[in-house]
């Protein structure tokens, strides 16, 4: 049983939430054949201002109306 882990900053939607958490089961049946009924996904999501990269605190990137990047 394939176990998969994001941890992400806060900030998207749920669509596209969702759309993350379906690709990567469908990618763990894929790459390793496991029954997608075995694979288990979740996200573990934390404020953005939690997050510093590159120098920038993630909050600081998307109250300027920069898009969030990764985490």
């Amino acid at each position: 049983m394939p176990l998969i882990q994001v941890s992400m900053a806060a900030g998207r939607t749920d669509e596209q939430k969702r759309a993350l958490l379906q690709a990567l089961t469908a990618a763990a049946h894929e790459a390793i054949g496991a029954p997608v009924a075995s694979i288990r996904v979740w996200i573990h999501e934390f404020p953005p201002e939690n997050f510093i990269a590159g120098g920038e605190v993630m909050a600081d990137r998307l109250a300027a109306g920069e898009p969030p990047t990764s985490p």
